[in-house]
C-alpha cells in the first residue's frame, strides 16, 4: 500500500455554486451560473449531486423520475446557453440543436450523445454523492472519505499519468456518477465553447438518454428528431481511446422444474432443482467467466440465482466480440438443457435467451471515415489514437444498427460503477478539445471541411 501523504477537500465551490439538493435528490440550478462559461470539471461537480439512478424493476421509460427532473435541468440549461428546438420528450429523452455556423449549412450533422443515469439502484448507492477534490495530485493513494476504502494506484495506474492534476474522486461510499454525467458536461462545455470563439461548425445535434445503464438508452431515441447523418456517445474511459467495438450481448434465463418429497422417502423419487442448477452451471466453461477474461476475451456471467427443492432459477448475460464464437456459447447452454431434459425428462429444464445487443464494429466497418474523423480530432488534441474494444455495450451498439453509425469517445474518467470512480479536471479539458475538434475539422487545404468525402459514403452505402 501506498503511503498516503496528502489530504484531501470538500470543493467548497460546490457551497455557492453547486445544484442544491432537497430531500428527494432532485436539483435546482443556482441562476448566477447557468450557461456563464462554466468549464467541464464545474458542470460535473454539480450534475453528480442530482441522484439519476435508474433501475432494472421498470414499468416504463424512464424507469425512475428522477432521470427526468435531470433532463428538466438540462433543458434549461441548453436553452440558455443558445440551443434551438431544446425538449425533453415523454420518455426524458432530451433534444437540442446548435444551428451550423453561415457556410456550414450544408455539411452533414453530426450527432453527440450521453446518458442521464449513473447505475442502476440495484448495483451500487448512486444517492448522496460527495465528491473530493486533491489538487495537484503528486501520487499515491487517496483516502476515500472515512469509507476505510483508498484509491490505490496499484489498484488503478491510469492514476501515473493524472500527477499534477486536479483529481476528483468519491468519499467512498457512493459512485461519482462521471459515467456518464462527464460525458454530458464534455459536450455542453465545447458547444459553448464553439459559441463563445465563434469557432466554424456545422449543425450539431445534441441528445442526452435515459436508461441507458440497463440497455434501454437507446430504444426510444428518436432518429426522425435527431436528424444526424453519423454520431458520436461520450461515454468511455482514456481520452485517447477510441471504441469501435462492442460484444455481442443477450441474456439468458433457465428455470428448473423439481419434484419434493420428504427426504425419507425421497430414494427415486425426489429431483432436486437446486441441485439441477448446480449441474447445469457446471457444464459451462469454467474459466469464461468476466473475472477471468480480458480484452478479446468473452465469458458467461452468472448474475443471479434462486432456489430450493421444487424450482430453481439461474439468470446469465453472454457476450462475446466474435459472432460465430457467441452463437456458439449460446449453443453450449442449449445443449446444457439438452442434455438435462434427456437425463431427467422432457421440461425440467426451460431455457430462454434475450438479445440485447450486437457488435457495432458490422456497422462501422462500412463507414470507416466516421472513425478516421475521430481518429484526427484525437490526435489534433495532441494524443495518440488507440483502439480498445468496449467489453460492454454502448447507446452506439443500438443506434448503430438503427442506422445512425455511432462509436464511442473517452469522457477521461476510470473506476466507474463503483465507490473508486476518478477524473480528472485536465483530462476532462481534453475531452472537451477532442470534441470541438471533432465538429469543426477542416480539410488538409484549409477549405471546406472532412464532411465532402462522408457525405458520399454515408450515402452510397447500406447500414
Amino acid at each position: 500500500m501506498h503511503q498516503i501523504d496528502f489530504t484531501c477537500e470538500t470543493p467548497k465551490m460546490l457551497l455557492k455554486s453547486s445544484i442544491a439538493q432537497n430531500s428527494q435528490g432532485k436539483g435546482v440550478l443556482p441562476p448566477d451560473r447557468k450557461g456563464n462559461g462554466m468549464r467541464a470539471f464545474e458542470r460535473l461537480l454539480q450534475y453528480v449531486q442530482v441522484h439519476t439512478s435508474s433501475t432494472e424493476v421498470r414499468e416504463g421509460t424512464p424507469s425512475t423520475e428522477r432521470q427526468r427532473d435531470f433532463a428538466k435541468l438540462l433543458e434549461q440549461e441548453m436553452t440558455g446557453m443558445g440551443f434551438t428546438g431544446v425538449s425533453v420528450d415523454n420518455h426524458a429523452y432530451v433534444y437540442g440543436t446548435l444551428p451550423a455556423t453561415p457556410g456550414l449549412e450544408s455539411v452533414p450533422a453530426i450527432a453527440l450523445i450521453a446518458h442521464l443515469d449513473t447505475i442502476p439502484d440495484e448495483d451500487y448507492p448512486g444517492f448522496g454523492v460527495k465528491p473530493q477534490l486533491i489538487r495537484n495530485y503528486q501520487g499515491g493513494a487517496v483516502a476515500l472519505g472515512d469509507s476505510g476504502r483508498v484509491l490505490d494506484p496499484e489498484m488503478f495506474p491510469d492514476l501515473a499519468g493524472c500527477i499534477g492534476h486536479t483529481l476528483m474522486t468519491t468519499d467512498g461510499t457512493t459512485v461519482l456518477g462521471a459515467d456518464d454525467k462527464a460525458g454530458i458536461a464534455e459536450i455542453l462545455t465545447a458547444c459553448e465553447d464553439l459559441v463563445r470563439a465563434r469557432i466554424p461548425h456545422g449543425r450539431i445535434e445534441v441528445c442526452f438518454t435515459p436508461d441507458e445503464e440497463i440497455g434501454h438508452g437507446a430504444a426510444l431515441l428518436s432518429l426522425e428528431r435527431l436528424n444526424a447523418a453519423f454520431g458520436y456517445t461520450v461515454d468511455g474511459g482514456d481520452v485517447s481511446e477510441l471504441n469501435s467495438e462492442t460484444f455481442h450481448a443477450a441474456g439468458a434465463d433457465v428455470r428448473f422444474h423439481g419434484v419434493n418429497v420428504h427426504p425419507g422417502e425421497a430414494k427415486g423419487k425426489m429431483r432436486n432443482a437446486s441441485l439441477l442448477a448446480m449441474e447445469f452451471h457446471a457444464m459451462l466453461p469454467s474459466g469464461d467467466q468476466p473475472a477471468l477474461t480480458e480484452g478479446y476475451e468473452g465469458f458467461y456471467h452468472l448474475t443471479s440465482m434462486r432456489g430450493d427443492v421444487e424450482s430453481a432459477e439461474l439468470h446469465y448475460i453472454i457476450r462475446d466480440h466474435d459472432s460465430a464464437v457467441f452463437q456458439a456459447r449460446l449453443g453450449i447452454m442449449e445443449h446444457a438443457a439438452e442434455v438435462l431434459n434427456e437425463r431427467h425428462g422432457e421440461g425440467t429444464v426451460m431455457l430462454e435467451f434475450r438479445s440485447q445487443y450486437r457488435n457495432m464494429n458490422e456497422i462501422l466497418s462500412q463507414v470507416p471515415e466516421v472513425l478516421a474523423r475521430a481518429e484526427k480530432a484525437v490526435i489534433a488534441a495532441g494524443l495518440n489514437p488507440k483502439h480498445v474494444p468496449v467489453r460492454g455495450g454502448t447507446d452506439g451498439s443500438q443506434l448503430s444498427f438503427r442506422g445512425l453509425p455511432c462509436p464511442n469517445l473517452g469522457t477521461g474518467g476510470a473506476g466507474f460503477h463503483g465507490p473508486y470512480e476518478h477524473i480528472t479536471a485536465e483530462n476532462m479539458e481534453l475531452a472537451v478539445s477532442v470534441l470541438k475538434n471533432l465538429v469543426s475539422l477542416r480539410d488538409d487545404t484549409g477549405n471546406g471541411n472532412c464532411d465532402t468525402i462522408l457525405t458520399r459514403s454515408l450515402t452510397s452505402r447500406e447500414i
